[in-house]
């Protein structure tokens, strides 16, 4: 297996096909997620699900072919979207009058309908997200990262308000951050898009931004405010109170599959994945060591362990399959099981069983009666003690003490010399997007977001010197 340091993407490659979460498929960016792969997205879904519900939100499903027409509408959103359409040109053996795209999001169907369910400020706000699939036809694709068809949840709601439609939009980021961090363990940084950075046709774009093992980026989930642009394309207005009609304020939000790349590119280790209890498909593997088919009193512990930790809601697998342990140990490990238990003839002997996190080297011994809840425990402190590595690993490698494009550049040749990771950088931006693209030109690192809660504010732009607007996150991204 490839390792990070000298190929990360192909050892994120090998980890994931190793781990068995997906396959890939003759469709050049479309993948196959298996069973293991489906149900890590299961988990996000049903803490996303919970969360969404708490808060007012429904769930519903909009059409997947999207009139060209629609585009037409929303200048920005077209241009924005344009090179990664694929397009439905005939059907039946007959051409089409107008071209269908597949949904690259779901804005402006969304928009076509609301005009229709909204008359009055009774009818508002319009609360709704949906669970589906997207196209985006990219050109350089990465299992999970960034395919041509992935899954998502993308939030679509309507406000009588631009004060009401800002508070949804803030509300749906700090999900996202609470989810992100608490299920998935993964620290993040969030704040604001620059403008060129920001979801074609919206007034204000919101991120979370992750950062993997490799140091690039991944953008986690997103939130915008809509403003009206999308209520005056398409026409969607109400009857207010003093019986004058007014356009709706509209927000979306959405999250994706590139979460479980994240998982992965966050936790993984150079023995292949690592998951986080609370959302790995397996918690816990039992296996049986020594000669134990000659010794049915360990299969009936196991069986009894298996059945106790079923009953605390613990997912839990017993391996009793006729492969040697060794094969098991690194199959399990491969797989990122968070916990493994080994019972053989001499464990039994002393009432105890063998413990193994997977992100720790050494296995312990747990007294038998105590196991279970000492399980539980592991599960517990495994899933904080990972979210610290990563918020440790991010830390280190959020640098602060680049204040010009050419230190920019002396800390890149210095990273590279060194053979480490150059990560992101916190710099100051003047606001001109000039100045913010040459920073991308000369060394491939983007704004991730303006943070809300920046470690130290900065004072001059870091490409023309002059006093500063913004402080703000760059790195180089996926």
């Amino acid at each position: 297996m490839s390792t990070q340091q000298n190929d990360f993407t192909k050892w994120y490659i090998d980890t994931i096909q190793k781990a068995d979460l997906m396959d890939y498929t003759p469709v050049r960016g479309c993948i196959a997620f298996k069973p293991d792969g489906f149900e890590i997205w299961e988990h996000i879904q049903a803490e996303m699900n919970r969360r969404f519900k708490e808060t007012g939100h429904r769930n519903a499903y909009f059409p997947m072919l999207i009139p060209e027409s629609f585009f037409q509408k929303e200048k920005d959103h077209i241009e924005g979207f344009a090179p990664e359409l694929p397009w439905v040109t005939e059907a039946a053996g007959e051409k089409l009058e107008e071209r269908l795209a597949l949904r690259p999001t779901s804005e402006t169907m969304i928009g076509h309908l609301y005009s229709d369910w909204i008359k009055s400020y009774r009818d508002l706000p319009v609360l709704i997200n949906q669970w589906a699939n997207v196209f985006r036809w990219e050109k350089k694709t990465l299992p999970f990262i960034r395919t041509s068809e992935f899954l998502w949840q993308e939030g679509h709601t309507a406000h009588v308000d631009e004060e009401d439609a800002r508070k949804e939009t803030m509300q749906m980021l700090n999900i996202y951050k609470e989810v992100v961090e608490e299920l998935l363990a993964i620290p993040v940084y969030d704040g604001q898009k620059t403008p060129s950075e920001r979801f074609a046709g919206a007034v204000d774009t919101y991120s979370i931004e992750a950062m993997m093992k490799d140091g690039k980026a991944v953008q986690a989930g997103t939130s915008h405010y809509l403003g009206t642009k999308f209520a005056e394309a398409f026409d969607i207005k109400y009857l207010n109170k003093e019986n004058k009609h007014q356009h709706v304020h509209t927000t979306s939000w959405g999250t994706s599959t590139r979460l479980i790349g994240s998982v992965i590119m966050v936790h993984g280790d150079e023995q292949g994945l690592v998951l986080p209890p609370r959302v790995a498909p397996t918690q816990v593997v039992l296996i049986p060591v020594g000669p134990w088919k000659k010794n049915p009193a360990i299969m009936e512990k196991l069986d009894e362990l298996y059945a106790d930790l079923k009953a605390k809601g613990i997912r839990v697998r017993l391996d009793d399959s006729d492969q040697s342990p060794g094969y098991k140990f690194n199959e399990w490990e491969l797989k990122g099981v968070p916990v493994r238990v080994e019972l053989g003839p001499r464990d039994l002997e002393n009432n105890q069983a063998l413990l193994k996190a997977r992100d720790e080297g050494d296995k312990v011994s747990v007294d038998i009666p105590n196991l279970v809840e000492r399980i539980e425990e592991e599960l517990t402190t495994m899933q904080t003690r990972l979210l610290e590595k990563a918020r440790a690993f991010r830390d280190q490698n959020s640098h602060t003490n680049v204040d010009s494009l050419d230190q920019l550049k002396q800390h890149l040749a210095d990273s590279t010399e060194k053979g480490e990771i150059p990560g992101w950088i916190l710099a100051g931006w003047c606001g001109d997007d000039a100045c913010e693209e040459q920073v991308k030109e000369e060394t491939k690192f983007t704004t991730r977001n303006i943070p809300f809660n920046p470690p130290v504010e900065k004072s001059t732009c870091i490409n023309c010197g002059k006093e500063s607007k913004h402080t703000v996150w760059f790195g180089r991204a996926y």
